[in-house]
């Protein structure tokens, strides 16, 4: 049965595909693979009563789940106040160009509305020009700024 075009909450049975995107995502992006058994690290992260964690999965008209918004509370020191942060958004390329990226983002939109949040913030890669023109439609401001990591070593 068609249907329009849904964002909803992923739910326990989503994580398959839901891995696959990420690992769709991971390669779009030119990133190091990530952690094997990604589903049974991201389940508890995802499903616990006290999850701070939420994905939002875009569904085609037919139901096919093909992207995901991946989102976080945070709090912004210099601002004195907390804010949605959404890691990660991606469609499967088939799926680009027929506004599920901006249902989403206003699924996002609405999450952070829901949790009283009164900003999201978000990165892209420099090199991704069709991200950064699709968020600068949305009257999205950008800022220059490198994103580092710092590996820890938990036996030290």
């Amino acid at each position: 049965m068609e249907h329009t075009p849904a964002i909803r909450r992923a739910r326990v049975g989503d994580l398959p595909r839901l891995v696959e995107l990420v690992h769709e995502h991971v390669a779009y992006e030119r990133s190091a693979p990530r952690p094997p058994d990604l589903a049974g690290r991201l389940g508890p992260q995802l499903f616990a009563e006290d999850a701070r964690l939420w994905v939002l999965l875009a569904e085609t008209p037919d139901g096919a789940v093909a992207g995901y918004a991946a989102c976080s509370a945070e709090f912004a020191f210099w601002d004195a106040r907390h804010y949605l942060h959404m890691d990660c958004l991606y469609l499967a390329q088939e799926a680009r160009g027929h506004g599920l990226g901006a249902a989403l983002m206003d699924g996002v939109r609405e999450l952070a509305r829901e949790l009283g949040l009164e900003q999201v913030q978000w990165q892209t890669p420099d090199w991704n020009e069709g991200a950064i023109r699709f968020y600068d439609r949305l009257g999205a401001t950008g800022s220059p700024k490198r994103r580092y990591a710092l590996p820890v070593d938990p036996t030290a």
